[in-house]
């Protein structure tokens, strides 16, 4: 009868130093880009096919809109703000609208604890899917945009500033789309949220500014999406002053920032409850 050592036998427990050295021993920590990717690549592949016919109604709707203001606006700096205003409210439509629901619908059903569960960093959640949204309004506002420039005879030289401004007023109102969709106490409460901000993204951003009271003038300041849509206004003047556009584009990529830091700790706060 041989004596074998309880160390080499199948099984067998590991003495306590080697076991508390392979407890010790965890994943690598996952980081804030990869992760980023992985949810905007998530995000983009689930809604590709649910949000496509909702892009196609934003379109519609900001060049059905554009038609009607022809019969109003003949041409000139109104007509440069009716363009440049339905075109960012392709953005608004989905980057805060939809995400607002979406966000509200996730809240409310649960989905939060999923994300809650994934070794993922909380901005990268908010910002791939602010991301993916976005992502979805890149045909629709270019198409409106030249759709609008030959209804009212204004040029194409400068319709390369989409470029800056999609992604700009995207991130901004696309932080506040999950900020209102993520502290909104009832997803029919982030719906509401989110219409009555397109709806302010329609009325101060299409309208031409000149046209309206003081006040009205002073809320439109404050509305993320009006400072792309100056952006985009200036560019079809014979000669635009890039400052000022690169100033309105200054201020709409700062309040992106700003909201969507929000939308971050609107997602913290909600997911912990």
């Amino acid at each position: 009868m041989s004596v074998v050592s309880a160390d080499v036998l199948p099984g067998s427990a590991l003495p306590a130093g080697e076991e508390a050295a392979g407890a010790a021993e965890l994943g690598p920590r996952a980081r804030m880009w990869p992760s980023l990717v992985a949810v905007y690549r998530a995000q983009l592949s689930r809604a590709r096919f649910a949000r496509i016919p909702l892009l196609f109604v934003a379109t519609f709707q900001s060049i059905g809109i554009m038609i009607l203001m022809r019969g109003v606006v003949d041409g000139g700096g109104e007509a440069e703000s009716v363009v440049a205003g339905a075109s960012v409210l392709v953005v608004a439509f989905v980057a805060l609208n939809l995400l607002a629901q979406y966000f509200g619908q996730l809240r409310a059903s649960g989905g939060l604890d999923h994300y809650a569960t994934l070794p993922v960093p909380p901005a990268a959640v908010v910002l791939g899917a602010a991301g993916a949204y976005a992502s979805f309004t890149v045909p629709g506002t270019v198409v409106t945009a030249v759709f609008g420039c030959v209804l009212f005879g204004l040029p194409l030289a400068h319709l390369w500033i989409l470029a800056a401004v999609i992604p700009l007023a995207g991130a901004a109102l696309s932080g506040l789309g999950a900020a209102l969709g993520l502290l909104a106490p009832r997803p029919e409460l982030a719906t509401l949220l989110g219409q009555l901000g397109m709806s302010a993204a329609l009325l101060l951003g299409v309208l031409p500014a000149d046209r309206m009271p003081e006040a009205v003038r002073f809320a439109r300041d404050l509305l993320p999406s009006t400072y792309g849509v100056e952006a985009l206004a200036r560019t079809f003047g014979d000669h635009p002053d890039w400052a000022i556009v690169l100033g309105d584009l200054a201020v709409c990529g700062a309040v992106g920032v700003v909201s969507l830091a929000v939308a971050t700790w609107a997602y913290r706060r909600a997911a912990v409850r």
